[in-house]
């Protein structure tokens, strides 16, 4: 087993490659928290020339992943950001809130998105997708890098000796740490795992393929079509033709009069149809007695019809 001390020697005889890669792992989404090494090498900078040197392996490091989630938002789209989504408890809260706080805030998201647990590694993907100008993207990540990497090493520095008394004490009682950390994590984990699974099984609902909602247009009970999908989504891939636009707060006016009886299908861009399946089932619970989920979403409806306003036979 590694020791504390050994972790800490290393900082201590290379804390620019090691923060470096540690940075650069955390940020490309794996799960190896930074914020500790960079505490640690704050603590462990012997001059402010050093902490100077490894803020920027920080923040180049940081910059790399940022840039490569950038690449991937403008090349595949919003397909980048559902994938990362795909982790999360709530794959359509995850897409709409991400892209709706990107909107709200605008480039100042990317400064604070390294202080928000998850934004960090999925606002650069939006970026992407959204076609921000590369240079503008590149001065708000090296900012809110700088800024975040900038305050860890910082206190790192101020507090040395309470981070060198934390880390000695850590090591002197690795086995008691870990016996008590690793329970915990477990259940973690495990609680994590459990509202996944129940918000899967709290919403099962019926869904239809795209050639049952084509069949189902060329019929007198032409069916509500909700496009539950971003408005800058919706600008990037094009609207579904005779569909309506909707919200996930505010469905009831996208439903407006709509008939109790008469059939609704939603639709979404997102994992698992997660964000239809949800709009469903709020429907379903107000009293519609018809709503379906279109089973592959936007993705699969472009692929039976190529979007045409009235697909054919």
């Amino acid at each position: 087993m590694v020791e504390l001390s050994q972790i800490s020697q290393a900082v201590q005889q290379d804390a620019v490659t090691v923060v470096f890669v540690n940075v650069l792992l955390q940020q490309v989404g794996l799960p190896v928290p930074a914020l500790p090494t960079l505490l640690l090498a704050g603590s462990l900078a012997a001059t402010p020339g050093h902490l100077g040197q490894v803020l920027a392996a920080a923040i180049v490091a940081s910059l790399i992943a940022d840039w490569l989630w950038y690449r991937a938002g403008k090349f595949f789209g919003y397909r980048a950001l559902a994938g990362l989504c795909k982790l999360s408890i709530n794959p359509a809260s995850c897409v709409s809130q991400t892209e709706a706080r990107f909107i709200r805030w605008g480039v100042s998201s990317l400064v604070v998105a390294k202080f928000i647990p998850g934004f960090s590694t999925v606002a650069p993907p939006i970026a992407g997708a959204l076609r921000m100008h590369l240079p503008g993207f590149l001065l708000a990540a090296g900012a809110g890098a700088c800024l975040w990497a900038g305050l860890a090493l910082g206190a790192g520095w101020l507090l040395k000796d309470a981070v060198q008394a934390a880390i000695g004490a850590l090591d002197r009682h690795t086995g008691t740490a870990l016996a008590v950390v690793l329970p915990l994590i477990g259940a973690w984990l495990g609680w994590k795992l459990w509202q996944k699974h129940r918000f899967r099984k709290s919403c099962t609902v019926p869904h239809i393929t795209p050639d049952q909602l084509i069949e189902a247009l060329r019929t007198e009970q032409r069916p509500l079509i909700l496009d539950l999908r971003g408005a800058t989504m919706i600008a990037e891939t094009g609207a579904v033709p005779g569909a309506t636009v909707a919200e996930h707060d505010r469905l009831d006016d996208a439903v407006g009069d709509w008939p109790r009886s008469q059939p609704i299908v939603t639709l979404c861009a997102c994992p698992e149809d997660a964000g239809a399946i949800a709009a469903a089932r709020h429907l379903l619970n107000d009293g519609y007695l018809s709503v379906r989920v279109l089973h592959g979403g936007y993705d699969a409806w472009l692929a039976a019809t190529g979007n045409d306003p009235l697909p054919r036979q």
